[in-house]
């Protein structure tokens, strides 16, 4: 890692929330702060299924993954990725394919802390972390390339990440920006958290992030396909995410995961 990375580790905010610390507390982690877990219980009495909601997106990330790797993708591209929660992304890639190479991208310090559990990879396979924020591709592929081949496909994950990039963020752009070095064959996999059965409660959670600077944006199934506007959408396309491919987990289901709002769908670069 680079001496900028090692200050990094450094410079961990502690007065505002992070979304990466709020998702760990939801998952029932121990690496957040006061401030995330009293963000983190606002937002349970504005919706109660916050841990659900987690949940649910990270059964999908798994499926995703092992669908993928099962259908001959080796290389793996994860932005967002957050604390880790076993089994990490890497880990369900190497379960199917000991031979898949993964490069872990996040821009909060404190997953630079955990980089090391990130970075057990099996012996065939090649793990690897970035500390660079999503709106800065330039640094994130000048060192995945150092690991992935990029003439060859790549899976890029953006996993309960783009709720958090605004409308001025130039989402959209950005998101064809990260396929654009990709080769033909690689794929999109993306969840974001949608607001469309429960409006007010989508307001009232956007202001509660808002007051703690995190920006929050909440989108339709309209919204969240147009995404993967260029690419072929895989089936069943853009889902709630417990109704992606559900047979291919080991997570049992819950009653009620049907309705997590959280939308999630895969497509593939064609040209």
């Amino acid at each position: 890692m680079t001496a900028g990375q090692d200050r990094a580790a450094h410079e961990i905010d502690t007065t505002k929330p992070h979304p990466a610390r709020v998702y760990d507390w939801f998952l029932g982690g121990k690496d957040n702060y006061p401030v995330d877990e009293e963000l983190a219980a606002q937002l349970l009495a504005v919706e109660p299924r916050g841990r659900e909601i987690a949940r649910v997106n990270r059964a999908f990330m798994h499926r995703a993954t092992r669908w993928l790797a099962e259908s001959g993708v080796r290389q793996f591209l994860d932005i967002g990725t957050g604390i880790p929660t076993e089994p990490n992304l890497h880990q369900i890639a190497q379960g199917v394919a000991p031979d898949a190479r993964v490069v872990y991208a996040d821009n909060d310090p404190i997953v630079l802390r955990h980089a090391e559990a990130l970075l057990r990879s099996t012996p065939q396979g090649v793990t690897e972390y970035v500390q660079a924020d999503v709106r800065d591709p330039d640094t994130i592929f000048g060192l995945a390339k150092q690991v992935l081949d990029l003439d060859r496909p790549v899976a890029l994950s953006l996993i309960a990440l783009t709720h958090f990039l605004g409308d001025d963020d130039g989402v959209y752009e950005l998101v064809n920006t990260l396929m654009e070095p990709l080769a033909p064959g690689s794929y999109l996999v993306l969840s974001q958290v949608t607001g469309d059965f429960d409006p007010e409660g989508a307001k009232r959670a956007t202001a509660l992030y808002a007051a703690g600077g995190v920006t929050l944006r909440l989108r339709s199934q309209a919204e969240v396909t147009a995404f993967h506007d260029g690419f072929e959408l895989a089936g069943p396309g853009v889902v709630l995410g417990a109704k992606w491919r559900p047979e291919i987990g080991d997570e049992a289901a819950h009653e009620g995961d049907d309705t997590i709002p959280v939308y999630a769908g895969v497509s593939r670069k064609i040209s």
